[in-house]
């Protein structure tokens, strides 16, 4: 929809900010060259993934006058800028996409006595999973990555993705520890995450979106067994579906300075890659970070589709 390699700077006076998931908005009051006002729509991130950057819901207040860094619409009939950074009058910038150079600095004299508590995952290593430029796809998983369409993603129904893209999304997640069950609460489409410590695969089970998890500890090492994956158009990657064969194992381990989460994982799926594949990446401490609490807004998931 965007044309990502022309920049533009828009100038104006806030009118609306909307903080929704899994995009916000805001609308600026602006003037062009021949002195006439109009309207000039701004499409952002998601609030959960720019609420750890340092965008919160009163960053932006109406009636400030502020200047809008980002990319204009591909179409010339397109209405809609999407943002990238927002400089305010006393020259602070707040960042409107992932990609912003503008960060929330992380605190440096917290550690974690365990995996429990809130984690944030890194935004370079969500990029270095979300496209399988380097998998050995099956024919049936060429296709599907050569078909892939945005416009037909599963965001636009707001079901997430699932395992291990979510666990790589640069978002606030919170993990508890109990006796027998661990719970991982991603900030990205109210996703929950449910691993028994207690018992094994349900014979037979229902296929669910998540999958059926069981973990053990190996010292203070929680290793995870998913299995019983429904069928998902985003289930392997951003632009992979998976199958219902998916199973994914994934190692949680706190580093010895307790300041961060290494986070590995094998994913096997026969119906799209023809060999496992692994990753590795690191989640930083952050018990500074709230998630966002918001669940997504189907119309604001699809308005794109209606503003192409």
């Amino acid at each position: 929809m965007f044309d990502t390699t022309q920049s533009v700077a828009v100038d104006g006076v806030v009118t609306r900010y909307d903080w929704r998931n899994p995009h916000v908005y805001m609308t600026l009051r602006v003037t062009d060259a021949g002195g006439k006002e109009r309207e000039q729509l701004i499409e952002a991130g998601a609030s959960s993934v720019l609420l750890p950057l340092g965008l919160a819901p009163n960053s932006v207040s109406i009636g400030e006058r502020v200047t809008v860094r980002g990319n204009p619409a591909k179409s010339p009939s397109g209405t809609t800028v999407l943002g990238r950074e927002l400089v305010k009058a006393d020259g602070s910038v707040l960042p409107l996409n992932i990609g912003s150079a503008a960060s929330r600095k992380a605190p440096t004299d917290v550690t974690a006595t365990s995996i429990a508590g809130t984690w944030l995952p890194r935004r370079a290593e969500f990029g270095g999973f979300s496209a399988p430029r380097n998998w050995s796809l099956t024919d049936r998983g060429r296709a599907a990555a050569a078909a892939f369409s945005a416009k037909t993603t599963a965001y636009v129904d707001c079901i997430p993705v699932t395992a291990p893209t979510l666990m790589l999304y640069p978002v606030a997640s919170v993990v508890e520890v109990a006796a027998d069950v661990v719970k991982f609460h991603v900030d990205w489409m109210a996703s929950e995450r449910v691993v028994y410590l207690d018992g094994g695969h349900p014979a037979n089970g229902a296929p669910s979106l998540q999958g059926h998890s069981i973990g053990h500890w190996e010292g203070a090492t929680l290793v995870v067994d998913t299995m019983q994956f429904a069928e998902h158009k985003q289930g392997n990657s951003m632009s992979l579906p998976s199958g219902s064969r998916k199973h994914l194992v994934e190692r949680f381990t706190l580093s010895d300075d307790h300041k961060h989460l290494r986070y590995d994982t094998v994913l096997e799926d026969p119906d799209y890659v023809t060999a496992p594949v692994t990753y590795s990446a690191e989640w930083d401490y952050r018990p500074d970070l709230m998630p966002s609490g918001l669940k997504c807004d189907l119309d604001v998931a699809r308005r794109f589709l209606k503003e192409e």
